[in-house]
């Protein structure tokens, strides 16, 4: 095997590392071969010269290296690749299903700085880092060949790598059909037995959100007869699960127009359309709206986007889930249920249930946790690695004081 650069980092990176971490950041380099090209891989290396682990390096970026494998073994070429796609494969039939799941999770698949979602017959890429878009394609075609497999043909491939974090790795975005061209109107999966339509090219992320499935799922025992409040529906996975629930009626709601068109359709499609009601609003006036006018709902879904990517911004983020969650529980019939969930990577959950202890406080009402969720299974989580834990779903029985 032909040397490759290498890089030592300084103890606290190791230990890192060594708890299960996945990336090394440019204050945590000591000293680099200066053969090494940014996308390359290296070797890592602690301050003894001990063997850590191989990675994609940018010195672009502030996460400067990327940890593919931790084998010094490993070469990093198709084979690999064809190896790291059997795996996923094999781990999303077991934990999931191959008709709609996450295929790759980024690092908690080892291949960092990338995510590939499977929508029945179509993937939808998303490359992140300089490093793992130099084997896209060659990942790609592994993926194809390892869902062939398992009976799985793929009609066509379509890259949404057009989100702002490309900058940071010197890359510029980009959008669209990666080989044949195919029908965009035309892509659906099934979710829990509901037919849903999926925007590939516009939705956010890569289309759909794949990874609050089974808390859909988990949220239909609450809804028998129930009316109920999805805030930030957007395609409607909330509202049409709590519907297959036997929910007497859903109000729908998302600031965005082309959201609420696409969870209209997928209403209509599965016989919906005479339960679910969409309202264009932004969640956080309308929550106020309906407190006043004394509205109440048998459930009440919270679903908000991040409201922090970095730690700096967190104590913002705390005020807004603070609020909104206030704000959502005064909606909740007594002995009602309130589902909230974040996806904000830096709120850890003991900061998350702190806030929401708080919220009740304000508010005077006593929860009762019927279920603390997490994402789904098909988006893993690698202890040690905190950037693959990041979406908590909590469901409360509310109680007025």
């Amino acid at each position: 095997m032909a040397k490759i650069p290498s890089v030592t980092i300084n103890k606290k990176a190791a230990h890192a590392l060594a708890r299960g971490g996945c990336w090394v950041y440019a204050g945590d380099v000591l000293r680099a071969d200066d053969t090494y090209e940014n996308g390359g891989i290296v070797a890592v290396l602690d301050e003894k010269g001990r063997f850590l682990g191989q990675g994609f390096i940018n010195d672009r970026s502030k996460i400067r290296i990327r940890l593919l494998t931790r084998r010094e073994s490993s070469v990093i070429d198709g084979a690999f690749f064809a190896e790291a796609a059997r795996r996923c494969v094999a781990y999303r039939k077991a934990a999931a299903n191959l008709a709609a799941c996450r295929l790759v999770f980024g690092e908690a698949d080892f291949l960092p700085g990338l995510t590939v979602d499977l929508y029945r017959d179509i993937l939808v890429v998303q490359s992140l880092a300089l490093g793992i878009d130099r084997f896209k394609m060659t990942i790609i075609a592994a993926l194809k060949a390892a869902l062939r497999d398992e009976g799985v043909m793929i009609r066509g491939v379509y890259e949404r790598s057009d989100g702002p974090s490309r900058a940071q790795e010197g890359l510029a975005p980009v959008k669209g059909f990666i080989g044949e061209p195919f029908d965009l109107s035309d892509v659906t999966i099934i979710e829990n037995g509901l037919s849903l339509r999926v925007d590939v090219a516009d939705g956010q992320k890569t289309g759909y959100f794949l990874d609050q499935w089974e808390n859909r799922l988990f949220l239909r025992r609450f809804a028998k007869d129930a009316e109920a409040l999805d805030c930030f529906c957007n395609a409607g996975g909330f509202a049409l699960n709590l519907c297959a629930g036997g929910a007497k009626s859903v109000l729908a709601v998302d600031v965005s127009e082309d959201a609420l068109s696409l969870a209209r359709q997928n209403a209509v499609s599965n016989g919906y359309e005479d339960k679910i009601s969409f309202l264009k609003a932004d969640a956080f006036d309308l929550l106020r709206e309906m407190a006043e006018e004394k509205r109440k709902f048998d459930v009440v879904v919270l679903d908000p986007p991040a409201f922090t990517k970095a730690r700096s911004t967190v104590d913002g983020a705390i005020r807004g889930y603070k609020e909104i969650n206030l704000r959502g529980m005064k909606l909740v019939r007594d002995g009602g249920y309130l589902a909230t969930c974040s996806c904000s990577r830096f709120l850890g959950e003991e900061l998350f249930r702190s806030l929401l202890t708080e919220a009740a406080t304000d508010g005077n009402f006593f929860l009762r946790q019927a279920a603390r969720l997490y994402q789904a299974a098909d988006h893993p989580v690698v202890l040690g690695a905190e950037e693959s834990d990041y979406l908590k779903c909590m469901v409360f029985q509310v109680f007025r004081r």
